[in-house]
């Protein structure tokens, strides 16, 4: 297995990696699988911690040279516009895409709005931060970096936080059930190799993909990422994609949120063979209809467009600056 050094650090990266290599085999008996080094195929992984890691972009080079074919993501850590050459052949079904609070244990039993006033609340991500300081302005917001055991340690051994929040996809899929993107996993691969999108591509979970495109569509449009605190949630119900955005100031005061809805009925798979175009928004998926796409990215752009209309830019464009100068 491949990895930046650390156990602890690839220790949920290796168990998403595990969850889709058990789903290829269990597709292709014929075929054997290993990770990082196998006849023939080779897989790598990549937990992404923060921004876009050195480590993740070193898999990419794998990728580029042919050392590797297939590299696994939490799809909320991948950019909206991957590098030249890239793309990603299959999202897998979405699990629990909330967030989790977790107490120092001399809190349990609180909630964060009967935290005692000034408490510190750790979060690797400026989206919860201003939504929740919007919501629990007697609590202070900090910065917690590191993967999750690092993390969940420096909430049970110092005394720094109260309590910390995490995906609840990444406790459970950790099996620290009883702790608690965002929720689907993404696989990388070369955008022109066919036979490996081939491979993947029946690991689409086609709703899990329409969500994805209108959420990446509305993020690629707002110019959203990491350093700005913007967040989209997306619902399926009765053949209608619904749609929520919203972006914050970093301090969680200022905020402009809509919801948008469209017709898009979930299909099957089908065989009709590839696209001339097959990405959206990164992502090839040729065995699904090219119509719901579509009509899933052209949602997220309109809800984009609908924010920007109301002001969302002004927002984005200090947060950013007020990022960068820290």
């Amino acid at each position: 297995m491949s990895g930046n050094g650390n156990a602890a650090a690839t220790a949920l990266a290796r168990i998403q990696t595990d969850s889709v290599v058990a789903t290829l085999k269990a597709l292709y008996p014929g075929l054997q699988f290993e990770i990082s080094e196998f006849s023939g195929k080779k897989l790598l992984l990549a937990q992404q911690i923060g921004e876009k890691s050195l480590f993740t972009k070193e898999l990419e080079h794998a990728l580029e040279r042919n050392e590797v074919d297939l590299v696994v993501h939490s799809l909320k850590d991948l950019p909206t516009v991957l590098p030249p050459g890239f793309t990603i052949g299959a999202i897998c079904k979405r699990e629990n895409p909330h967030d989790a609070v977790v107490f120092h244990p001399k809190f349990v039993g609180k909630t964060l709005e009967t935290l005692p006033e000034k408490s510190v609340v750790g979060t690797s991500s400026l989206r919860r931060a201003a939504q929740l300081q919007r919501k629990f302005p007697h609590l202070e917001f900090r910065s917690i970096r590191g993967n999750l055991n690092t993390r969940l340690r420096k909430l049970d051994e110092q005394q720094e936080f109260s309590a910390i929040i995490l995906a609840t996809a990444g406790l459970q899929r950790m099996g620290w059930h009883n702790r608690v993107g965002q929720g689907a996993l993404g696989v990388e691969v070369r955008a022109k190799d066919q036979d490996i999108l081939d491979l993947v591509g029946v690991l689409h979970d086609p709703e899990t993909l329409l969500r994805c495109i209108a959420e990446r569509a509305f993020l690629r449009h707002l110019e959203g990422g990491c350093s700005v605190p913007v967040a989209v949630h997306t619902a399926m119900k009765d053949g209608q994609l619904y749609l929520t955005g919203g972006v914050w100031s970093l301090d969680g005061s200022d905020s402009i949120q809509d919801t948008m809805q469209a017709t898009i009925h979930v299909p099957a798979q089908h065989e009709d063979g590839p696209e001339d175009d097959p990405q959206l928004v990164g992502i090839t998926a040729q065995n699904i209809p090219r119509g719901p796409q579509l009509a899933a990215q052209n949602l997220g752009i309109s809800l984009a467009n609908l924010l920007l209309s109301k002001g969302a830019k002004n927002i984005l464009d200090v947060a950013r600056q007020l990022n960068d100068a820290h």
